[in-house]
């Protein structure tokens, strides 16, 4: 999987119940979850849409680690991007590592201490784990969030790794500004200051048919709805919900009613 330098290519849940888990994101976004067969004597399986696009990996990580959503970025170099987070203030919790057929990665953390992957995919096949509009379906990662105490200090780090930039935005009131965030033509997400009582840090969102639907999937599946849905522009509308194990994922969707 190689995408331009800067733009997410794969997804990964780290699981406090790898069963549940599956259980629970498997009914709200139809994704189909299988083995991965051996990585490295871990259980490592790999989530993809009912279309068969590949979006993430599901696995139970350290004891101590929470559970939560991360995703990898691709870089035109892993070792080069590793240097420039270094020199950026952040720091490396997973030094690179090769796996034959999947590409060369690295775990790392922003000056924050909020946790990222880069990578460099050892295919040449472009990664649809993140898409633009026009959708293909649902189930496909179409928006990277980051809630930050300070927006411009944080962008500052990942324009020098990763080139981002921000450009466009809308207003938030005593917020400031929901900021858009740009690599190349491509627009990956926004970055905004923390909500009172809010959760710094990365929050992704997939693509549903239905908002309303998949809110009751959420419910059903054991899991608590934190916001929404709330309108946002194409006559969508989005939600933050939180799995059982209480890590955020967002969604969003039209409303067909």
């Amino acid at each position: 999987m190689r995408n331009p330098h800067g733009t997410p290519i794969w997804y990964e849940y780290h699981a406090a119940d790898a069963d549940r888990a599956q259980a629970f994101y498997e009914r709200l976004f139809g994704w189909q979850v299988a083995p991965s067969g051996d990585v490295a004597g871990m259980d490592y399986r790999i989530v993809s849409t009912a279309g068969g696009e590949g979006v993430a990996g599901l696995m139970r990580p350290h004891p101590d680690a929470t559970p939560g959503w991360l995703f990898y970025v691709g870089v035109d170099d892993v070792d080069t991007a590793i240097a420039t987070a270094q020199d950026a203030g952040g720091t490396v919790l997973m030094p690179p590592v090769d796996m034959d057929g999947v590409g060369r990665m690295a775990l790392l953390a922003d000056p924050e201490g909020r946790p990222f992957y880069v990578m460099r995919g050892a295919m040449d096949q472009p990664s649809r784990a993140f898409v633009t509009p026009p959708y293909d379906g649902p189930g496909q990662m179409v928006w990277n969030e980051l809630t930050t105490p300070d927006q411009e200090r944080a962008l500052a780090f990942y324009a020098r790794v990763f080139g981002w930039r921000h450009e466009g935005g809308m207003p938030m009131g005593p917020l400031g500004e929901y900021k858009f965030v740009h690599a190349g033509d491509t627009c990956l997400g926004a970055t905004m200051s923390v909500l009172p009582d809010g959760v710094p840090g990365w929050l992704f969102y997939a693509q549903v048919d239905d908002i309303d639907a998949a809110v009751a999937r959420v419910v059903e599946g054991g899991g608590t709805v934190l916001q929404g849905p709330d309108p946002i522009p194409h006559d969508h509308f989005s939600v933050v919900a939180a799995d059982p194990d209480g890590a955020r994922i967002g969604f969003v969707g039209t409303r067909s009613a």
